[in-house]
């Protein structure tokens, strides 16, 4: 969850990396209405405990801040849209977030409209850049196409213009995301490829992608994962389990043997690349050795940056239907799988020490990311929003210590 405060509107965002670049509109949005006084929730319902977080917080905001208007958007509130607005919230939808109207008189009426680019703010050193939203699958845990409906993307050239506001501001690493980001003009006759070869056209410096279906990775896309060195070496797969049956039953359209061949070709191709993946414990009808072929995969597919969750039902989907497994379980093995990725990383950053890297250094000017995603603190500060090179001389629990090397000593 992040905060935003703009005068008498405050926008707090849930969620995804595409929520965060969305509250930006919303916060433009709220400011062209002139409303005062508000304070609007951009709510996630990745979860059950995501849209818990989201009833905490608006129950919190009625009872600390009579005075003020609540405001409740994103996919929680598109799920859970009376439970928001008998707590005594507006609630307006996903679709109607970005518009004035939404928040200066009668809410704008729900419905499917063309997508725009969301760009965040500029008081961070990278943009995230939302290119896509909405999904045209069908996996039977997911409740995003109840909330966000079917896959839409921004046009090539919206998505550039943003890219070059971001850049004429200073932000010099641009991250491309969307509920399905890889499925990226699929509704418009172009692909992800070709985005990213329209940004590569700009003088922009480090670009990093979201998550990925691995059954998307067409040859084009490779070819820029790992040829392009502005396109930073770390790959996020949105993988979700390691057992065949379990894909199956979640209707995700790759298999195991998929995830570790992309992954063999993409480290084979690009030896630096770092290896994100999505991955949920505690699916239905998940067994011991089910979960066993989840676990190996974070070894087999030297996965260093898990984003992991025990799987909670949700309302809707075809998932909450079938027999469950039970939440203590899925956090018991939600647990063991975050400790197996953290055993991994660990190891993994053990490796960089002694290595030179290129970090950007955020708002603080003594932390950042080198390109393969490695948490960097400085030893020195440095300026804010620059792109420097350093020595990485130690590991230090989740990141690494570094000294700011000029570039004539990289080589010694």
């Amino acid at each position: 969850m992040s905060a935003s405060l703009a005068g008498p509107v405050e926008v707090v965002n849930f969620g995804c990396r595409l929520n965060i670049a969305e509250g930006e509109g919303v916060r433009a949005a709220a400011r062209a209405a002139g409303v005062r006084d508000t304070i609007i929730f951009n709510s996630c319902a990745v979860t059950d405990e995501a849209v818990r977080q989201a009833r905490q917080a608006v129950r919190r905001a009625l009872r600390e801040r009579p005075g003020a208007e609540v405001v409740v958007t994103g996919c929680a509130a598109e799920l859970e849209r009376e439970t928001f607005a008998a707590m005594g919230a507006r609630v307006v939808s996903n679709d109607a977030k970005g518009l004035a109207q939404s928040y200066g008189g009668a809410a704008a009426e729900a419905g499917v409209r063309p997508y725009a680019p969301a760009l965040s703010g500029a008081d961070h050193a990278r943009a995230f850049l939302g290119v896509q939203t909405g999904c045209s699958h069908s996996c039977t845990f997911c409740a995003t196409v109840l909330a966000r409906g079917t896959a839409r993307s921004a046009s090539v050239d919206a998505v550039v213009a943003s890219a070059r506001t971001a850049l004429d501001r200073g932000q010099r690493e641009i991250i491309l995301t969307g509920v399905d980001l890889a499925s990226y003009g699929d509704d418009s006759g172009t692909t992800l490829a070709a985005l990213v070869e329209a940004l590569l056209a700009l003088p922009v410096e480090r670009l990093r992608l979201s998550s990925l279906d691995p059954d998307r990775i067409d040859d084009a896309l490779f070819v820029l994962l790992t040829q392009e060195a502005r396109v930073m070496p770390h790959v996020h797969l949105s993988l979700q389990a390691g057992d065949d049956m379990v894909l199956t039953r979640m209707k995700r359209r790759h298999r195991r043997a998929d995830a570790v061949a992309l992954i063999e070709r993409l480290k084979a191709a690009r030896p630096e690349v770092a290896i994100g993946a999505d991955l949920i414990a505690g699916f239905p009808t998940e067994d011991d050795a089910m979960f066993a072929n989840s676990l190996a995969l974070i070894d087999d597919c030297d996965i260093v940056f898990g984003h992991i969750f025990p799987y909670s039902p949700r309302a809707g989907t075809p998932a909450a239907r079938m027999p469950q497994v039970g939440r203590t379980i899925a956090r018991e093995r939600a647990a063991i799988l975050r400790e197996a990725n953290a055993r991994r990383r660990q190891d993994w950053l053990g490796t960089q020490v002694g290595h030179t890297a290129s970090m950007l250094v955020e708002r603080d000017g003594v932390s950042g990311h080198a390109e393969n995603f490695a948490a960097v603190a400085l030893t020195a500060p440095a300026a804010p929003g620059t792109i420097i090179d350093v020595r990485l001389s130690a590991r230090d629990g989740d990141r690494m210590i570094a000294t700011q090397i000029e570039a004539k000593d990289i080589a010694a």
